[in-house]
Protein backbone atom coordinates (compact mmCIF):
# COMPACT_ATOMS: atom_id res chain seq x y z
CA UNK A 1 0.00 0.00 0.00
CA UNK A 2 1.44 3.57 -0.89
CA UNK A 3 1.12 6.59 0.34
CA UNK A 4 -1.59 8.19 -1.19
CA UNK A 5 -3.63 4.64 -0.80
CA UNK A 6 -3.34 5.09 2.56
CA UNK A 7 -3.94 8.32 3.37
CA UNK A 8 -7.27 7.67 1.38
CA UNK A 9 -8.21 4.19 3.29
CA UNK A 10 -7.74 5.72 6.33
CA UNK A 11 -10.35 8.75 5.41
CA UNK A 12 -12.23 6.71 3.74
CA UNK A 13 -12.52 4.57 7.13
CA UNK A 14 -12.80 7.54 9.37
CA UNK A 15 -14.37 6.66 12.24
CA UNK A 16 -14.41 2.97 11.54
CA UNK A 17 -13.25 0.75 14.47
CA UNK A 18 -13.60 -2.58 12.63
CA UNK A 19 -11.68 -4.34 10.42
CA UNK A 20 -7.88 -4.53 10.02
CA UNK A 21 -5.19 -2.11 9.55
CA UNK A 22 -1.63 -3.26 7.60
CA UNK A 23 1.73 -1.55 8.97
CA UNK A 24 1.83 0.31 5.45
CA UNK A 25 -1.57 2.23 6.24
CA UNK A 26 -0.65 2.72 9.88
CA UNK A 27 2.43 4.26 9.06
CA UNK A 28 1.93 6.35 6.21
CA UNK A 29 -0.81 8.07 7.75
CA UNK A 30 1.66 8.32 11.15
CA UNK A 31 4.19 10.41 8.38
CA UNK A 32 0.98 12.56 6.74
CA UNK A 33 -0.05 13.08 10.35
CA UNK A 34 3.63 14.13 11.08
CA UNK A 35 4.38 16.22 8.06
CA UNK A 36 1.20 18.17 8.59
CA UNK A 37 1.84 18.73 12.61
CA UNK A 38 5.18 20.53 10.70
CA UNK A 39 3.19 22.31 8.46
CA UNK A 40 1.25 23.72 11.13
CA UNK A 41 3.43 24.46 13.31
CA UNK A 42 5.38 26.65 10.86
CA UNK A 43 2.22 28.74 9.67
CA UNK A 44 1.11 29.04 13.32
CA UNK A 45 4.56 30.47 14.94
CA UNK A 46 5.13 32.89 11.40
CA UNK A 47 1.54 34.31 10.55
CA UNK A 48 -0.67 33.78 13.70
CA UNK A 49 2.02 33.81 16.78
CA UNK A 50 -0.30 31.15 18.60
CA UNK A 51 -1.27 27.27 17.97
CA UNK A 52 -4.33 27.65 16.23
CA UNK A 53 -3.86 25.69 13.03
CA UNK A 54 -2.15 22.78 14.99
CA UNK A 55 -5.14 22.84 17.49
CA UNK A 56 -7.82 22.43 14.63
CA UNK A 57 -5.37 19.78 12.59
CA UNK A 58 -5.30 17.90 15.76
CA UNK A 59 -8.59 17.70 16.66
CA UNK A 60 -9.61 16.87 13.44
CA UNK A 61 -7.40 14.23 12.84
CA UNK A 62 -7.63 12.86 16.32
CA UNK A 63 -10.37 10.27 15.74
CA UNK A 64 -8.87 8.67 12.24
CA UNK A 65 -5.95 8.11 13.94
CA UNK A 66 -7.25 6.25 16.86
CA UNK A 67 -9.73 4.18 15.10
CA UNK A 68 -6.38 3.16 12.39
CA UNK A 69 -4.50 2.53 15.27
CA UNK A 70 -7.15 0.63 16.56
CA UNK A 71 -7.68 -1.46 13.12
CA UNK A 72 -3.82 -2.03 13.23
CA UNK A 73 -4.09 -3.66 16.91
CA UNK A 74 -6.81 -5.77 15.73
CA UNK A 75 -4.76 -7.01 12.71
CA UNK A 76 -2.01 -7.96 15.52
CA UNK A 77 -4.98 -9.96 17.04
CA UNK A 78 -5.60 -7.73 19.93
CA UNK A 79 -8.69 -5.66 21.34
CA UNK A 80 -8.14 -1.97 20.45
CA UNK A 81 -8.59 -1.76 24.04
CA UNK A 82 -5.09 -1.80 24.03
CA UNK A 83 -4.85 1.38 22.87
CA UNK A 84 -5.59 2.88 26.18
CA UNK A 85 -1.77 1.80 27.39
CA UNK A 86 -0.71 4.65 25.84
CA UNK A 87 -1.54 6.11 29.22
CA UNK A 88 0.81 4.05 31.31
CA UNK A 89 4.01 6.28 31.30
CA UNK A 90 7.15 5.26 29.01
CA UNK A 91 6.15 1.46 28.80
CA UNK A 92 3.02 1.99 27.14
CA UNK A 93 4.58 3.54 24.71
CA UNK A 94 7.28 1.38 23.72
CA UNK A 95 4.86 -1.37 24.14
CA UNK A 96 2.37 0.00 21.48
CA UNK A 97 5.76 0.82 19.14
CA UNK A 98 6.42 -2.78 19.13
CA UNK A 99 2.81 -4.03 18.67
CA UNK A 100 2.72 -1.57 15.65
CA UNK A 101 5.90 -2.62 13.99
CA UNK A 102 4.89 -6.43 14.58
CA UNK A 103 4.10 -8.36 11.56
CA UNK A 104 -0.43 -8.68 11.44
CA UNK A 105 -1.52 -12.62 11.45
CA UNK A 106 -1.24 -13.91 8.11
CA UNK A 107 -4.63 -15.50 8.29
CA UNK A 108 -7.90 -14.65 9.60
CA UNK A 109 -8.47 -14.12 13.10
CA UNK A 110 -11.46 -12.67 15.58
CA UNK A 111 -11.54 -9.15 13.67
CA UNK A 112 -11.61 -10.16 10.07
CA UNK A 113 -10.04 -11.62 7.08
CA UNK A 114 -6.21 -10.21 6.19
CA UNK A 115 -5.84 -6.82 4.80
CA UNK A 116 -5.23 -6.57 1.06
CA UNK A 117 -2.72 -4.22 -0.12
CA UNK A 118 -4.55 -3.04 -3.77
Amino acid sequence: MGFGQAISTVFSKYADFQGRAMRSEYWWFALFNFALDIVAIVIDQTAIGYPVLQALLALGLIVPGIAVGVRRLHDTDRSGWWLLIAFVPLIGAILLLVWFCSRGTTASNRFGAEPQAA
